[in-house]
């Protein structure tokens, strides 16, 4: 790992400001190879992409959106941990491949889909397992297998979740470096340990340095960021009034911190003050 001595403006926690750097074509290229192993030469990259006419009742829009004459990427940056975000990103993941469907008589899908998420929040409890994941990386195709559990490459569609809030320790190189871009650039900005040696990373860097950003980026950035913190504060009420809630219920601190992300210094500090106001 090297430490970008010149990377001051390297913040790529403003959703406006990942956009920049991942519409850029170096970037994006690398990003793709490095993720999902393939090349991409894409005829334009989109951001805020929206098909017409839309396919069923949900509005779709992708942050990012490109393709070649083979294959069609989508990248999502999803900024606040919902229940329902594996269920959404399906449906963003589905929608690009069977848009490519218009016609009743013709059931054929000519390009192969890559959807990248980037989640830069923890997961919270799933909804429906009610389990904890904790995976950096998580990837999901469409091939089937047969009951040799042998896969045949017949769709080869993927969506692939990226979580750099549980650093692995056997995650490889080609995931390493843009997990820890995102991490760092939310978590140490100013002083982020990133490998610039990667290409790709190393032109990020430089897309997104401040004599690279407009006013007016720097103003939607900002507005991004006063945004973010109002969700922020909103979030951690919610989380320290379930925390309280299972405190009163006789919940243990791991439990709590399980559901709600808290440290266990956290709960006791809720728990202190629980029995100071009791």
């Amino acid at each position: 790992m090297i430490q970008n001595k010149y990377c001051d403006a390297c913040k790529i926690r403003q959703r406006s400001v990942f956009k920049k750097a991942f519409t850029d074509e170096i970037v994006f290229k690398a990003f793709v190879k490095d993720i999902v192993g393939i090349e991409v030469e894409p005829s334009k990259i989109e951001t805020e992409k929206a098909f017409q006419p839309k396919l069923g009742n949900i509005a779709f829009k992708y942050d990012i959106f490109a393709e070649d004459v083979k294959r069609r990427i989508v990248i999502e940056i999803q900024k606040v941990e919902y229940d329902h975000n594996f269920d959404r990103f399906l449906h963003y993941h589905l929608q690009a491949i069977t848009e490519q469907q218009r016609s009743s008589e013709d059931y054929s899908v000519e390009k192969t889909v890559y959807t990248i998420v980037v989640m830069t929040a923890p997961y919270k409890v799933h909804a429906k397992t009610r389990e904890l994941y904790k995976d950096e990386v998580l990837i999901s195709n469409l091939n089937p297998k047969n009951l040799k559990g042998i896969e045949r490459n017949i769709f080869n569609h993927q969506l692939v979740f990226l979580n750099p809030n549980y650093k692995g320790e056997d995650t490889p190189n080609n995931y390493r470096d843009w997990l820890d871009l995102i991490y760092e650039s939310i978590h140490n900005p100013e002083n982020p340990q990133i490998n610039i040696q990667n290409e790709g990373i190393r032109r990020a860097v430089e897309v997104v340095s401040y004599e690279n950003i407009s006013p007016e980026e720097w103003e939607e950035a900002k507005i991004e960021a006063s945004k973010r913190k109002v969700i922020t504060l909103e979030r951690e009420e919610e989380r320290n009034e379930i925390a309280k809630n299972a405190i009163l219920e006789g919940s243990t601190n791991e439990f709590i911190a399980k559901i709600t992300g808290l440290t266990v210094e956290q709960i006791e500090t809720l728990r202190n003050e629980i029995k100071k106001n009791g």
